[in-house]
């Protein structure tokens, strides 16, 4: 989906805009900046043809491009939150998608309450981050329980 979107995006807008698409779960986020309203549209318009998408959250910020300085902030910010979410012994820490913008941590993921509560705080207390945006899908207790149940084996397919 993210490398569909990127490419779609490129041909119908170029180089004008400054946009990272995160998917998760069919669903995008959309962050980076855009010169005008009209390309915010534009580019969420485009995003939600793109095969298999569900839902387009679209945080694009009507500005002029972000520096290589704020960038590098940002990658470095998000760094830091893995690697928070990495030592908390009561997380795992794969089960969230973490990104940065301009200071806010975007989090994405299928996690349940307590895990979104938790990795919340974590998020929260890493230096650097200004905001936290959760895109989160909760799951029960059960639902996590029945995905981290092991798969049976399947029989090999004969040719």
């Amino acid at each position: 989906i993210e490398l569909r979107a990127n490419s779609r995006i490129r041909e119908n807008v170029g180089e004008r805009v400054h946009v990272n698409t995160v998917s998760y779960n069919r669903r995008v986020l959309l962050i980076g900046e855009v010169p005008t309203a009209q390309d915010k549209q534009l580019v969420e318009k485009i995003v939600q043809g793109v095969d298999n998408v569900r839902e387009v959250v679209n945080e694009l910020a009507v500005m002029g491009n972000s520096s290589f300085t704020q960038r590098s902030s940002d990658t470095i910010v998000t760094g830091k939150v893995k690697a928070n979410l990495l030592d908390a012994k009561d997380l795992f820490a794969n089960a969230f998608k973490i990104v940065t913008e301009r200071g806010t941590v975007y989090v994405m993921g299928r996690v349940t309450e307590r895990e979104a509560k938790r990795g919340t705080e974590v998020i929260s207390g890493t230096s650097g981050v200004q905001r936290v945006v959760r895109l989160l899908e909760i799951i029960s207790e059960e639902e996590l329980a029945r995905s981290a149940l092991p798969q049976a084996p399947q029989e090999p397919v004969k040719k």
